[in-house]
């Protein structure tokens, strides 16, 4: 099999005057969304009611409810201590982050299913109570509290509690929340943030719809149904990937469209077409994405995810589904033995405005042994606490050459005008695939590093089904139409970045790497590489950095514009005794 993946589109010279004119458009819209003639468009019909009990699918943090009602809010790795019927809205936040989680409402799932069922009473009125809080101090626009960094996640979560803050509020509290939620929806679905989360806006939009009652919700439903399928129709892939290529944003906005079809079928309304597909496409990527330990692989934006929220997003599926072995599409190859499973990114990265959370790591790859996480990504996100340089290409476990990176994030004013779009990089990359009942054969070449230097890089991989060994070879090699190889010894390197819960020990021939995770079965990775080493790396996990290290393959590219390294990944004999160095 051959897959051929050009770039999705060319990366166009972004001139200042398009970014001065960008800037100058949102804030024009920015001072119009704040008038009181943008806010009274916003109103409609009083709200009359609810027709729906939507259902979210994610799972939730069992103690946060008991955190919270004991005065302390922890989000994004950072607490508040707000004292019991505290204030979290007129008080200083620990870090941005923990702002937009804040406003986003993460923490409002948790207080609607609190692990102990006794505090189920409090837990809702303290919910009711943070959220009339929110629209007595928030229901002017502002650009954060009414942006769409933060808008979409709270309408979302506040929809779904919904049916329960209903229960206990008074009338008053009722038309309050109830129109702002219906105002709220409005504005969403009016907000171009660019096409990368237009299909989360439309769903969470048509789901306000579908679960208030009244003519303004009824008017409204229509509308945001239609934006929904225009939007999927753009985003989703015939592989059921997204044209942002990230595979946990993906899992998410199946999750969404879980939660829309639910609440449709309540209503017993017609479900488009449209979502039904994208709900069987995504739920077979979900699948291909998922490796050993359960959760996804982290690529272009997207973290791995619990194994617990992946597991719910394809519960609805039947477990015996078959998994297919590449999405030609979305641009990534899945090789899977009895123990090792690998997910290869072999595509370009997204280009345009669908790139602002991609990343310049082509050929990247994840390896799972059995149910232990080891070789991943950075998996750095638009969430994580981390800067935009580990979007960059020594950040993935794949080969970099020299100091620079195939490809990289505007920054300055034109990513504060246009969004930290990525730029450059590979334009090409070409996968051929071959696979019989011994095993599975990669050849993977990008051009992310033709016209900075002039090369080609090379990966091979085979996976031998019998012997549960996965061989690699890397490869840089002249490109046929660069300009002329500049004749210097450029240096290269190879990373492996290791999973944090990984153990590795360098052995006494300064070349091998033994490797162990949590289930404690060791594997080699041995190499030929001029010199090894490891080194610090980071990985991330719900948005929060963790130390970790990696495997550094490194050497210099020969005269005649060439280098390769072989390496390969070998179980250890229960019987053989590793020598390492001290």
């Amino acid at each position: 099999m051959t897959d051929r993946r050009p770039g999705v589109e060319a990366q166009p010279l972004l001139a200042p005057a398009a970014a001065v004119l960008a800037r100058l458009r949102r804030s024009a819209a920015s001072e119009w969304r704040q008038s009181q003639i943008y806010r009274w468009t916003l109103r409609g019909p009083p709200v009359e009611g609810l027709l729906a009990a939507p259902r979210d699918y994610r799972p939730v943090d069992p103690e946060m409810a008991r955190m919270i009602l004991s005065g302390r809010m922890t989000l994004a790795g950072e607490t508040l201590e707000m004292g019991q019927g505290g204030d979290p809205w007129d008080t200083a936040s620990p870090s941005r982050a923990f702002a937009v989680k804040l406003h986003r409402f993460d923490w409002l799932p948790g207080l609607m299913q609190p692990a102990d069922p006794r505090l189920r009473p409090k837990a809702t009125e303290e919910a009711l109570r943070l959220s009339l809080d929110w629209l007595a101090l928030f229901s002017p626009i502002t650009p954060f509290a009414w942006g769409a960094e933060t808008l979409e996640r709270r309408l979302y979560n506040l929809v779904c509690a919904a049916p329960r803050l209903v229960e206990i509020a008074s009338e008053v509290e009722q038309r309050r929340l109830l129109d702002s939620l219906a105002e709220q929806a409005r504005h969403l679905l009016r907000l171009d943030d660019g096409p990368a989360r237009a299909a989360e806006r439309a769903t969470v939009t048509a789901l306000v719809g579908a679960t208030l009652a009244g003519r303004g919700p009824r008017n409204l439903l229509p509308k945001a149904l239609s934006a929904t399928t225009r939007a999927l129709r753009a985003a989703i892939l015939p592989d059921g990937g997204l044209r942002t290529r990230s595979p946990e944003q993906g899992m998410e906005l199946l999750l969404d469209l879980l939660t829309l079809d639910d609440a449709l079928h309540q209503r017993q309304l017609r479900i488009p077409g449209e979502i039904g597909r994208g709900i069987d496409r995504m739920t077979a990527a979900v699948r291909f994405f998922t490796l050993g330990d359960g959760r996804l692989g982290a690529f272009q934006g997207g973290e791995s995810a619990s194994a617990a929220r992946v597991a719910s997003a394809v519960a609805h599926d039947d477990p015996s589904s078959r998994v297919y072995s590449f999405a030609p599409q979305s641009g990534y190859q899945r090789m899977a033995g009895r123990q090792l499973q690998l997910l290869i990114d072999a595509a370009p990265a997204a280009a345009g405005r669908w790139s602002t959370a991609a990343c310049a790591q082509p050929l990247a790859l994840e390896i799972s042994c059995g149910a232990d996480r080891m070789i991943v990504n950075a998996a750095w996100s638009p969430g994580a606490q981390g800067p935009q340089a580990l979007r960059l290409t020594d950040a993935g476990s794949t080969g970099s050459v020299g100091e620079r990176s195939a490809g990289a994030p505007l920054s300055g004013f034109l990513a504060a005008a246009l969004g930290p779009r990525l730029t450059g990089g590979a334009r090409s990359v070409d996968a051929r695939r071959h696979e019989d009942e011994t095993g599975v054969w990669l050849e993977l070449t990008h051009d992310g590093w033709a016209a900075s230097h002039g090369l080609l890089h090379e990966r091979r991989l085979y996976l031998d089904f019998r012997s549960e060994e996965l061989r690699g070879e890397d490869r840089f090699l002249p490109a046929p139409k660069a300009p002329a190889l500049r004749r210097r010894l450029d240096p290269f390197a190879l990373h492996f970045h290791l999973h944090q819960d990984v153990q590795a020990s360098l052995a006494r021939d300064l070349r091998s790497v033994l490797i162990r995770g949590p289930s404690n079965r060791g594997w080699w990775f041995r190499n030929d590489a001029p010199d090894v080493a490891l080194e610090p790396s980071v990985h991330f996990e719900a948005g929060l950095p963790h130390r970790t290290r990696q495997i550094a393959l490194r050497g210099n590219i020969g005269r005649d514009g060439a280098a390769r390294v072989r390496w390969k990944l070998t179980p250890v004999e229960p019987s053989e005794q590793p020598p390492l160095a001290r």
